[in-house]
């Protein structure tokens, strides 16, 4: 699936959202929208994850 589609797919959803849900609904999917690109990414190995998941420890 190309980049354009992937986008134009996530725009109709986030309307679907904000006219069921409101702006609670859509704040909802972007939120799980941002979880589920930076687990996909970090599954890919696009995205690092390791420095965020282990805190501070020095």
């Amino acid at each position: 699936m190309s980049t354009p589609v992937v986008g134009l797919l996530a725009g109709l959803l986030l309307a679907i959202a904000i006219v069921a849900g409101g702006f609670t609904g859509l704040l909802l999917a972007l939120v799980l929208g941002a979880v589920g690109y930076a687990i996909g990414g970090h599954l890919d190995g696009d995205l690092d994850l390791s420095a965020l998941l282990r805190g501070r420890r020095e």
